[in-house]
């Protein structure tokens, strides 16, 4: 059974909730009041939310030797960058470009989601997620975030698991 948290009237649903719905995996939607002057649009979500930063994992999308790789890490940590290439058998890694990310997830940078996007990217998520029974990622859009169990996450996206985060 899905359940869905409290919805806006107009929310439409983003490829990654479509993605969970077609999945028929248990998760619950959270949007909050996204500020486009925020700092960390993933401390933000945390923030408004009430989570422990450690929960909430950004997506980041990076070129390791030329292809790009999607990285799920904490919002209060760091990708490392060594790492990330390391776990896809690659030499060295960097961060995508902004225009490069969208286009290839199908999202606006600070609401690229692991799920659902244009085009399937490997997927490498912190293994810190497996410490809690579920995780925030965004939903696809600013301002709207999805919770679900990192077994989900993993299995929906193809997703191998490794230590890529650093703490700030």
């Amino acid at each position: 059974m899905r359940r869905v948290g409290t919805r806006k009237p107009t929310l439409a649903a983003t490829p990654a909730i479509s993605t969970l719905s077609r999945a028929g995996v248990t998760f619950t939607v959270h949007p909050y009041d996204h500020h486009p002057d925020a700092p960390s649009y993933g401390l933000e979500a945390a923030q408004a939310l009430g989570v422990p930063p450690g929960r909430v994992f950004k997506t980041l999308v990076a070129d390791v030797d030329g292809a790009l790789v999607v990285a799920v890490v904490p919002v209060d940590g760091s990708l490392d960058l060594k790492a990330l290439a390391a776990a896809v058998g690659g030499k060295r890694a960097a961060m995508a470009a902004s225009a490069a990310a969208e286009r290839a997830a199908g999202y606006v940078v600070g609401g690229i989601s692991p799920l659902g996007q244009r085009r399937r990217l490997p997927v490498v998520v912190d293994r810190s997620a497996l410490q809690f029974p579920t995780v925030y990622v965004s939903a696809g859009r600013r301002g709207l975030d999805v919770e679900l169990s990192p077994v989900d996450l993993i299995r929906l996206t193809a997703a191998t698991t490794a230590g890529i985060a650093r703490p700030n």
